[in-house]
């Protein structure tokens, strides 16, 4: 069993950044972040491999957001620049065993969420 616990998100005015974390109780895994927006289904926003070999991100946020991790820690963190009202979102931090993907069945682990809310 791992434990994810997200913290970070707040409000913010669009233009402006925000970096939210997610502690882990254990770091062997592949990670991603993911958020979902009321009424619209769960989205892959970023994920990266255990040795951060890799990373991946959606379009709607390439060149805006950065995942990066810290196995010593067991932090995974989502640095989020250039932010829009569409941004607005519950953020979730989440593992899988299996390897990266950007599809929620995969990862096996979910921490409880962080709010970001973009004003315009």
């Amino acid at each position: 069993q791992v434990q994810l616990v997200e913290s970070g998100g707040g409000v913010v005015q669009a233009g402006g950044s925000l970096r939210i974390s997610c502690a882990a109780s254990a770091a062997n895994f592949a990670m991603a972040w993911f958020r979902q927006a009321p009424e619209k289904e769960r989205e892959c926003v970023a994920d990266i491999t255990w040795a951060s070999l890799r990373t991946d991100y959606a379009d709607s946020v390439r060149g805006r957001f950065t995942i990066s991790r810290d196995n010593a820690a067991k932090m995974l963190y989502l640095q989020m620049n250039s932010l829009k009202p569409e941004d607005t979102a519950v953020y979730y931090c989440a593992a899988s065993r299996s390897g990266p993907s950007r599809i929620s069945p995969d990862y096996a682990y979910w921490g409880q969420g962080t709010q970001v809310t973009v004003s315009s």
